[in-house]
């Protein structure tokens, strides 16, 4: 080969190396870097902002504090439009996700929405749900609970942390299409603008009954405040052994919520590979896993095209879903 040519080849090779992505993204480091929980404090949503945020600036990944924004409504539907009407541009946002996002997509409740309006992150975890009832409550096994329901479904109010339709929604009627409900869209849910509000109407006695994810219950389990009746897992935690499952019950279902973040989709390629390549390293840190542990929250990880993969399989499971159970025709 030409020596002069070999040379200009070695030099076209390494600018192209240089501006890659990955390489372009070594460089780059968000100003301001802000995190969405699409809920009012204390749910799951919430616990992802602060846990990544707390995580990202702890390793050093991002400079400054990271900014945690609660932006409740529309059972994410305020925060997703905000991101893509709005800022769609912004390197410096990511904003927390969950099967409820998926499924509001699913659903068209997010108005005109669709997967490619927004650019998926991650997934880092994976919960089961669960029903709770206060300390003092009439039922003592989730047998109980829905025999009331197949009575009157209009007697036990089951509050859930995201709106109608959400995947809150779906669980518990999940729960009673197995027991018996042959209409469960008469189940009586009540919205609350997040997890830790309804967690309130719960222990306020508003509500009979409370539908969520494990590690939002976690605390108030620990305190007395609540029993679990029934966790939608294929069999009992490893560290909570005396919580029954819905299964064991006589009711076949099981609900897993995934965790995780997406950002704008107009965000540049360099910020993009940035959240990326932070959220894998923070996934891989010890200190962030045990606090995953700590909640009861298995690790479960997605990025780059195995999560945009990962979402199609959510929102089409999710519809197929919300057709059976009459949430969409």
């Amino acid at each position: 080969m030409n020596r002069k040519f070999a040379t200009l080849s070695a030099v076209a090779a390494l600018a192209f190396t240089l501006n890659t992505p990955a390489a372009m993204a070594a460089d780059f480091k968000p100003e301001s870097p802000e995190c969405i929980a699409p809920s009012n404090p204390g749910g799951g949503w919430d616990f992802i902002c602060r846990t990544t945020a707390k995580f990202l600036f702890d390793l050093g990944k991002i400079d400054d504090s990271m900014q945690v924004t609660n932006m409740s409504g529309g059972g994410g539907g305020v925060a997703f439009a905000h991101v893509t009407k709005e800022r769609n541009d912004d390197n410096a946002l990511i904003v927390a996700a969950s099967m409820s996002t998926s499924a509001r997509i699913a659903q068209g409740i997010y108005e005109d929405a669709s997967k490619e309006d927004v650019h998926w992150l991650a997934t880092f975890g994976a919960e089961y749900g669960a029903i709770a009832v206060p300390k003092d409550s009439e039922f003592q096994t989730l047998n109980d609970m829905m025999d009331a329901i197949l009575k009157d479904p209009r007697s036990v109010g089951i509050a859930g942390g995201s709106s109608v339709g959400s995947y809150d929604h779906i669980k518990p009627m999940l729960v009673a299409q197995a027991a018996g409900l042959e209409d469960v869209t008469k189940l009586k849910y009540v919205s609350f603008s997040g997890g830790g509000e309804a967690m309130t109407g719960l222990l306020s006695g508003s509500v009979e009954a409370l539908s969520g994810d494990f590690s939002e219950m976690l605390g108030f389990l620990e305190s007395g405040d609540i029993r679990i009746i029934g966790i939608l897992a294929p069999e009992r935690l490893e560290n909570f052994p005396d919580i029954p499952t819905a299964k064991e019950q006589g009711y076949d279902v099981v609900g897993a919520n995934w965790r995780g973040l997406y950002m704008p989709a107009g965000a540049s390629d360099e910020a993009k590979e940035f959240w990326k390549a932070a959220i894998m390293e923070m996934t891989e840190d010890e200190g962030f896993q045990a606090s995953l542990e700590a909640a009861a929250i298995a690790p479960f990880n997605n990025f780059g095209d195995d999560m945009d993969t990962f979402v199609a399989g959510t929102i089409d499971d999710v519809t197929k879903l919300s057709k059976e159970i009459g949430i969409i025709q």
